[in-house]
C-alpha cells in the first residue's frame, strides 16, 4: 500500500482492514490460502501526516519493493496534479511493477498516478467526481467512464471513492482467497453498500477482460437477459456455437463456465433487490430468473454463506437514507 502525505487514510486502511479480516477467517477454517503480507510504503518511508491529522510511519520505500502481488494507491485530499512532478520514481516504479504483473489499484484521485504512468491509456477508468474534467483533460488517451464507480482493465482497477473501494476489495477477497471468504468479509464490512445493480456489479469492462469477442457478445447479452429463462444449449446455437465449444472457450476466457456466471449476475441482483425491496424470496427468485426458489435459496446460502432472508435482515439493520 503506497502512502503519502495528506492521502485520505481510510482509502488504504479501510483495504488493510479487508485483507486482513480475510487472512484471519482463512486461518480459522485451516484452508490452504496464500500467505498474506501487508506492507505499507512511503517514498522514503518518513513518518507521515494524512489528511485528518493522523500520522503513519510506513515500513519502507517502494523503491526497496521488487516484486509484490497487489499494489493500492490511494485517495488524496485536494488537487492531485503536483503529486505526478513530485514523485517520477513512482511513476517509473508503477510501469515495472504492472509489467511483472502486479494488479493495481487505485481509489479516487489515485488513479491520476496510474494514468500518469501510461498504464491507462486506451483503457477504462474512473476517479472522484470533483476532478473527471480536469482528468479528461490532462489523459485524453484514458476511456474515461463518468458514470461507473469502479472499472477493470486486466490487471487495473480504479474506484471513484473511497465508499466504492469497500466493493472492489470484496472482488479481489475473492481473486486472491474465495468467495466464501470475500462473502464473510463483506458481511463484516458492507452489506450496507447499496447503490443499484448496474452501478456497482463491477462497471467493469467485461471487454477488457479478454480478447475472445464471441464471449464478449455473450457476456452482454447474458447481462441483458439475465431474469429470463436461458437454455445454454440454445445459447450456443444462437452465437453459432456448439455447447461443447460454448464452455471450453467461455471458461477459457473467464474462468468459470457460462451457467456459473450467469449465477453470479442472478445472484448479484438478487442482492440488490434483497436490500432495497420488499418483495418476497419467491418473487425476489422470479425476477432474477431463477425459476425453483430452493435452488435459488441453496445456491444463495452456498455462495453468500447465509438465506436470503437472514442477508436481508442484516442489511435491513444498516441502511439508511437521508
Amino acid at each position: 500500500m503506497v502512502a503519502f502525505d495528506r492521502m485520505i487514510g481510510t482509502s488504504i486502511s479501510l483495504p488493510a482492514e479487508m485483507l486482513s479480516a480475510a487472512k484471519t477467517i482463512g486461518e480459522s477454517l485451516n484452508a490452504s490460502y496464500p500467505n498474506l503480507s501487508l506492507v505499507t510504503a512511503s517514498h522514503d518511508s518518513a513518518p507521515l501526516t494524512l489528511s485528518g491529522g493522523l500520522r503513519l510511519l510506513p515500513d519502507c520505500s517502494y523503491l526497496d519493493i521488487e516484486h509484490c502481488n497487489l499494489i493500492i494507491l490511494p485517495a488524496l485530499w485536494r488537487n492531485p496534479r503536483p503529486l505526478l512532478q513530485r514523485y517520477p520514481d513512482l511513476i517509473a516504479w508503477l510501469r515495472q511493477r504492472y509489467q511483472d504483473g502486479a494488479l493495481i489499484c487505485a481509489a479516487g484521485t489515485g488513479v491520476y498516478l496510474m494514468a500518469g504512468a501510461g498504464l491507462l491509456d486506451g483503457k477504462p477508468a474512473t476517479t472522484h467526481w470533483h476532478y473527471l474534467d480536469q482528468f479528461e483533460h490532462l489523459f485524453p488517451r484514458v476511456i474515461l467512464k463518468r458514470h461507473h464507480l469502479i472499472t477493470q482493465s486486466g490487471q487495473l482497477y480504479c474506484a471513484g471513492s473511497v465508499n466504492s473501494v469497500a466493493d472492489l476489495m470484496v472482488h479481489l477477497i475473492s481473486h486472491f482467497f474465495d468467495d466464501t471468504i470475500a462473502a464473510r468479509v463483506e458481511r463484516q464490512f458492507s452489506p450496507e453498500i447499496r447503490r443499484p445493480l448496474n452501478d456497482v456489479f463491477y462497471s467493469f469492462e467485461q471487454d477488457s477482460a479478454h480478447e475472445d469477442e464471441t464471449i464478449i457478445t455473450i457476456q452482454q447479452w447474458l447481462h441483458e437477459h439475465l431474469g429470463e429463462v436461458v437454455n445454454m444449449r440454445e445459447l450456443a446455437a444462437y452465437f453459432s456455437l456448439s455447447q461443447r465449444s460454448l464452455n471450453r472457450r467461455f471458461k477459457e476466457a473467464t474462468g468459470v463456465t457460462p451457467l456459473e456466471y450467469l449465477n453470479n449476475l442472478r445472484l448479484a441482483a438478487a442482492r440488490d433487490l434483497l436490500k432495497t425491496t420488499n418483495l418476497s424470496i419467491t418473487e425476489v427468485a422470479l425476477h432474477t430468473g431463477f425459476q425453483d426458489t430452493g435452488y435459488f435459496c441453496r445456491l444463495f446460502k452456498q455462495k453468500i454463506q447465509v438465506t436470503p432472508s437472514d442477508y436481508r435482515l442484516s442489511v435491513r439493520g444498516k441502511l439508511f437514507k437521508l
